[in-house]
């Protein structure tokens, strides 16, 4: 097996012999959770729902490659996910052969016959799942299996077919690439620790809102969880906004944003108030281009800053 780092399709696009990339371009931030290519193997995937006794299955040759994401996606249905990223596969020329969801494809049986990746990489719930297969006339076959937990959505894709080109494999786009859910990474707090700073992807606004959608925090029971446990640190909430509107305007409501989640910090987990301040700086700071609504759901957010 072969582990590699997934590359925006910019960069592929430096290479002037490269055909152009398979790209996804994701409706919500993501994080990547699993790549992995096995060269010259068999992929199994099903191609019908189980029956009451078995799920048919489409066996195919060729490197396998299987990637998993999870997204910052609270208040996105299966569909809503699944459904942007159909479309972008159609557009490339894939043609879907079978598509199904949770009850409909099986249930536990269907899941269970599906070559899918375990915890923490891909969750799949069994009551909140869908599934598509699709081939290109290339030969080349692809896979989607798409769930939810409470605060995230999870993405993954398997893909077998030949020996595609390195620059036929597949990519995730730049809008994309390099989001992080930050405090909710594998390792607590990690992104904070190592860089000094960390969005708090699951805390969810809508444009020209400070309203924390919502009723449960898992980045802020761990943000209040580190500050209890180090009462001689402080941080920095810093609220942003997509572009929509002037620029005072923006500042003034990224920093009600900022304070919406101090308060909670301080009336819901019992944060001092002196280890918590608040600023905004409106759209100054984008992560995402504002022309597309992931970019612009991907900017509306508050990250944490470590005073040092």
């Amino acid at each position: 097996m072969t582990l590699r780092t997934v590359l925006p399709a910019l960069a592929l696009g430096l290479c002037p012999l490269a055909a152009p990339a398979l790209t996804l371009d994701f409706p919500a931030p993501v994080t990547v959770t699993a790549d992995e290519v096995r060269e010259a193997d068999e992929a199994r995937f099903p191609m019908a729902p189980f029956d009451g006794t078995r799920v048919a299955m489409r066996s195919v040759d060729g490197q396998v490659t299987r990637q998993a994401w999870r997204l910052a996606a609270a208040r996105m249905t299966t569909l809503q996910i699944l459904a942007p990223l159909r479309a972008q596969l159609q557009a490339d020329g894939f043609k879907v052969l079978f598509e199904c969801q949770d009850d409909v494809c099986g249930g536990y049986d269907f899941r269970f016959a599906t070559d899918v990746l375990g915890e923490p990489a891909m969750h799949v719930d069994l009551g909140d799942f869908r599934y598509l297969l699709a081939e290109k006339e290339t030969g080349v076959t692809v896979a989607l299996m798409v769930s939810r937990s409470a605060s995230s959505g999870f993405v993954q894709l398997t893909r077998v077919g030949g020996e595609p080109p390195l620059a036929d494999v597949l990519v995730t786009s730049s809008k994309s690439v390099g989001f992080s859910t930050g405090l909710l990474d594998a390792a607590p707090l990690g992104g904070l620790s190592e860089t000094g700073r960390a969005p708090l992807d699951d805390l969810v606004f809508q444009t020209g809102s400070s309203d924390l959608e919502g009723r449960a925090f898992p980045s802020l029971e761990t943000l209040a969880g580190f500050l209890h446990d180090h009462p001689d640190l402080a941080v920095t909430l810093v609220g942003h906004t997509d572009s929509a509107g002037g620029l005072p305007g923006n500042i003034a409501l990224s920093r009600r944003r900022a304070e919406a989640v101090r308060t909670a910090l301080i009336r819901l987990y019992d944060v001092p108030a002196a280890q918590v301040s608040a600023e905004g700086v409106g759209y100054l700071a984008p992560r995402a281009t504002n022309a597309t609504e992931g970019g612009r759901h991907a900017n509306r957010r508050v990250e944490v800053v470590l005073n040092q």
